[in-house]
């Protein structure tokens, strides 16, 4: 597939995180960018002062007209697997004999242009490609960044080079998505179970990473997290090798500590200048998130000094351990945090920033089928909150499964105080708190609570 040779992007689900990427990258391009979504998110919004003409409505009637007028090899239409199959626009292309490709073939494609990193795991893919984009940026070197999230230093979730071909991915596991993708370094993060609804089980999930990992070319990289206990194969005349926040490895952190807000930490296996390096994200997992970032960067050819600088100025991401408030009589952290790994993860590290205080975790689940596969998992990594609060489970592109509901997960849960809580009414529950740090957490679309719970807690 030659993407040069189209003229019309019609994107359908075009407000999600990683398609918007796409249509920013096409849009730069040049191209006349379109499509469908079924909510008008801030997402949309900033797509649309781009230039792109996004409508709201499902039917046929609503497609721009310059892509029914177009010459049929003229377009590429894009979809998101969170779309149903009977969407009327989907049924509508392929009826008018159009292949329809997921996002992650199009990435692909793109991929097969350039120096492909790939960053690949259950967990910590955003943060990681988020960090290394900024290593290799504040640099200098030229890179094109598809990310999962809108980075803080570029308010984006695209960077897009000049010049030069370095190109960051993350490798999407969600329906084996990144099978699609044969890159030049790949980190892995973290192989948990999750997505059990596409695999059969834990150990499919594992052999499909396997696989994912046997496809860096030849003379490539393989970083792979040193507690995955998986049999990964050194790429042919290559290198793997491993890293780690908290045990031996290639490369390790060493004297990690929490001062005035920030982590600092050394990375064994890389010499700096500088005695430690600082970094605004807490705990061990985004530590280790780091490691691989600056790693990758290093063999990239990024001095150690601009890696202590690139850290030292990296911002984060939104609603990754996004620090709303921080004083010391009110703190307020929001994050994405969905799986039992990322929830314990993220309020271990809110504990680590913030020792010897109270927190209340409002927790809104994702999927119900998530909900069902980890309901005890999930009650022991909510046991580390003082208090409780469970929204209704958020469906995205389910249906419901009798007997799965929040007050299941609540009746699981060991919390001295917990509740379940309509998500509209969350606010006017929260107004009755005598809150110390409060954490919300979820994937779903809690996160347009952010800015009401910020305004009413200030």
């Amino acid at each position: 597939m030659n993407l040069d040779l189209y003229k019309h992007i019609y994107l359908i689900g075009i407000g999600g995180i990683g398609m918007s990427a796409l249509a920013r990258y096409f849009n730069a391009k040049g191209k006349h960018v379109c499509g469908y979504d079924k909510v008008q998110s801030s997402l949309c919004k900033e797509l649309e002062d781009e230039g792109i003409k996004i409508h709201y409505s499902e039917g046929v009637e609503h497609i721009h007209q310059a892509v029914k007028k177009a010459d049929f090899n003229e377009i590429l239409v894009i979809y998101t697997p969170a779309i149903p199959a009977d969407n009327p626009e989907i049924n509508y292309f392929k009826d008018k004999g159009f292949k329809l490709y997921k996002r992650a073939e199009v990435l692909g494609v793109i991929s097969k242009q350039s120096f492909t990193i790939a960053v690949a795991g259950t967990h910590g893919k955003t943060t990681t490609s988020a960090i290394l984009a900024h290593l290799l940026n504040n640099s200098g070197k030229q890179v094109t960044a598809f990310l999962g999230g809108i980075s803080k230093n570029y308010n984006s979730n695209l960077l897009l080079a000049e010049k030069g071909d370095i190109l960051i991915v993350e490798a999407d596991e969600y329906d084996r998505s990144f099978l699609q993708l044969h890159p030049d370094v790949a980190i892995i993060t973290s192989v948990d179970a999750d997505h059990l609804d596409i695999y059969k089980d834990k150990e499919d999930l594992e052999t499909t990473f396997v696989q994912f990992a046997s496809q860096v070319k030849e003379n490539g990289l393989l970083l792979v997290e040193q507690s995955i206990a998986l049999d990964f194969l050194i790429p042919e005349n290559g290198k793997k090798l491993t890293y780690s926040a908290s045990n031996t490895a290639d490369y390790s952190a060493s004297n990690t500590a929490v001062r005035q807000g920030k982590m600092v930490f050394d990375i064994a296996g890389l010499s700096f200048s500088k005695s430690e390096l600082k970094f605004i994200l807490p705990g061990n997992h985004n530590i280790s998130n780091a490691i691989a970032a600056a790693v990758v960067a290093y063999y990239s050819g990024v001095s150690t000094d601009d890696l202590a600088k690139g850290l030292s100025t990296f911002k984060g991401i939104n609603r990754r351990f996004d620090v709303h408030i921080n004083t010391s009589k009110i703190a307020y952290v929001d994050d994405y945090a969905h799986h039992p790994k990322e929830v314990n993860a993220t309020i271990n590290a809110t504990k680590q920033l913030f020792p010897k205080r109270d927190i209340t975790v409002v927790f809104q689940p994702h999927l119900f089928s998530r909900t069902q596969d980890f309901a005890q998992e999930f009650a022991i990594s909510l046991a580390g909150a003082d208090e409780l609060v469970l929204l209704d489970i958020y469906p995205a592109r389910e249906k419901p499964i009798t007997g799965v509901n929040s007050e299941m997960l609540l009746s699981l849960c060991a919390n001295p105080i917990k509740e379940v809580c309509a998500k509209q009414e969350l606010v006017e529950v929260l107004k009755g708190k005598n809150i110390d740090v409060l954490l919300t957490l979820g994937a779903g679309d809690i996160g347009t609570l952010v800015q009401p719970i910020k305004y009413m807690l200030n």
